[in-house]
């Protein structure tokens, strides 16, 4: 575009007695400027009437919604939290559209009401949350705490192996001992010293009853294999080869061979009633403790006393917040409507 082929929309002129204002004149003078602007700006109102029918009014109403400028400072936009704009601008529109605010104050009190109404729907899903990650998170710690405590070992005063079967987990580790100890025995044929070291380590070297019940078969057995070798030592230095004596010994003694097999039934029957027993208490400490699961996580579905305070003082201030500006519009917009409005009644309430 040339700069001298533009013809400037308002031609000032100087002020002369045969100088008529006109739709290209605008006078300096500034009470004729005002009358000048104030008649140009009605005739372009009436070429600009607006809105006529109802469904044009309708959406006219809703121009200030449009763009959502508060949208921007309330919706949060977080790596983790990510609240929704466009169900931010649905609730201002459904806000602006039923109370309707006419002028600055009015549309000022609706934006607090929305705003109030948008955090408090931001402390239910806090509330939410927290109940979930109460009621979860205390199940998750239960599931994923040590099977077994250290103190269970240590503690002199009860014996580690009675205190285990008190508890699932408890059991599930006794039971995982046993199971070792039974594969070694049909593996080795007889419970070796080697196998009863292995399960005193399980239990930090320290006795328990099931240890002593494990040294005591091999304790047996070594004594029946000391006692069958020492006889079968005497039967060949007296060398006595009489029929009656032969018998005797058939009778009395026993071979190597059947004293492993006797000291390995005599062991897997012992392990198997030991198993056969955990077995049925790990039934019982199960039913027990869903039942305590239960109500543990009835429990929880309140929050903390520190975090259901703090959601509950952050509530009543936005609903304090909410209902202040509700009642403020609703004085503003029935003075509107011609009806004497009496001034409110405030109390001070002080804290001494």
């Amino acid at each position: 575009m040339i700069p001298q082929d533009v013809t400037p929309a308002v031609e000032s002129t100087k002020h002369t007695p045969d100088a008529v204002p006109t739709q290209e004149t605008e006078v300096t003078s500034p009470a004729s400027l005002s009358v000048t602007r104030l008649s140009r700006n009605r005739r372009m109102g009436h070429r600009r009437p607006g809105p006529r029918t109802a469904v044009g009014k309708q959406v006219s109403r809703m121009n200030a919604v449009k763009h959502g400028i508060l949208s921007g400072e309330v919706v949060v936009r977080g790596l983790r939290i990510q609240e929704h704009e466009e169900e931010f601008k649905a609730l201002r529109a459904r806000f602006w559209e039923n109370l309707a605010p006419v002028g600055p104050v009015e549309e000022m009190l609706v934006e607090r009401i929305v705003t109030a109404q948008w955090r408090l729907r931001r402390a239910l899903l806090a509330e939410t949350g927290e109940i979930a990650l109460s009621v979860d998170g205390g199940r998750w710690r239960r599931s994923n705490k040590s099977p077994v405590s250290l103190v269970t070992f240590l503690d002199e005063m009860h014996d580690a192996s009675v205190q285990m079967s008190k508890s699932t987990q408890g059991l599930i580790y006794l039971r995982y001992v046993l199971e070792k100890v039974r594969e070694a025995v049909v593996r080795n044929g007889e419970l070796t010293q080697e196998m009863c070291e292995w399960v005193l380590k399980r239990f930090v070297d320290r006795p328990n009853a099931l240890t002593r019940g494990l040294l005591g078969y091999r304790e047996r057995f070594l004594t029946a294999n000391a006692s069958a070798f020492a006889k079968a030592s005497a039967a060949a230095q007296c060398a006595m080869a009489d029929e009656s004596a032969d018998e005797k010994t058939d009778s009395d003694g026993l071979s190597p061979e059947e004293l492993r097999d006797n000291h390995q039934r005599a062991v897997l029957s012992y392990i198997d009633l030991e198993l056969e027993t955990y077995a049925e208490l790990a039934e019982q400490r199960e039913e027990r403790e869903e039942k305590e699961e239960t109500a543990q996580q009835a429990a929880n579905v309140l929050p903390a006393a520190e975090v259901l305070e703090k959601i509950m003082r952050y509530e009543g201030s936005l609903e304090r917040q909410l209902y202040r500006a509700m009642h403020q519009l609703e004085r503003l917009q029935r003075r509107r409507g011609g009806e004497s409005v009496p001034p409110p009644v405030t109390v001070e309430v002080v804290r001494r």
